[in-house]
């Protein structure tokens, strides 16, 4: 026998020993129970703004009722941030429905100037009965969302049917349609 042959039981164990080694520690690791926690998961919480003083004007609501979700927005960088903030909220139930009232800042994008710290104050209407965990949301340009660390609201009673705006459905279909036919009439060949 040579050297090369002497030296290949040897390898082969050392392969089935590493592979069955492997095989065990992934078994154990995926049967580790997962520590998970609301508001723990750190990409939530945005590097570049911090949202801080999150406080929720009631825990149980009736439906037509307003929430008031009031906090900070405290800028953590040197540069100029535009975005827009909103309400983040989950549920349990197929519906998940707000109307808000009023925003403060007001105006669909804000800018946060660097290493300011602005007051917001967000006021919603429920119009759907369930057990939500409600959230500030600031969705910042070029980066997107960041959370707060959220509380759970539930809102009871009937629910508020808001009438279908047939008119802007109209509207908004005429003017894609316009547009549709103003591409298909000049470049045929990308609608196809």
């Amino acid at each position: 026998m040579n050297e090369k042959s002497g030296n290949k039981p040897a390898m082969v164990f050392l392969i089935v020993t590493f592979v069955a080694g492997a095989s065990i520690l992934a078994s154990i690791i995926a049967l580790l129970p997962l520590a998970d926690g609301h508001g723990v998961q750190a990409q939530l919480q945005s590097r570049f703004v911090r949202i801080n003083n999150e406080a929720f004007s009631a825990q149980s609501l009736n439906t037509g009722d307003t929430l008031v979700v009031t906090g900070e927005l405290q800028s953590l960088v040197n540069r100029p941030m535009r975005g827009w903030i909103s309400l983040f909220s989950e549920s349990t139930n197929a519906g998940n429905r707000w109307e808000f009232v009023s925003r403060d800042p007001p105006g669909n994008i804000i800018e946060i100037q660097p290493q300011e710290t602005v007051p917001y104050r967000l006021e919603a209407k429920a119009l759907e009965p369930g057990v939500y965990h409600v959230h500030t949301q600031l969705n910042l340009a070029s980066v997107g969302p960041g959370l707060g660390p959220g509380q759970t609201i539930q809102v009871v009673g009937d629910p508020i049917l808001k009438p279908i705006p047939w008119n802007n459905i109209i509207y908004q279909s005429i003017i894609i349609a316009a547009g549709l036919g103003v591409t298909f009439a000049t470049r045929p060949w990308q609608v196809i």
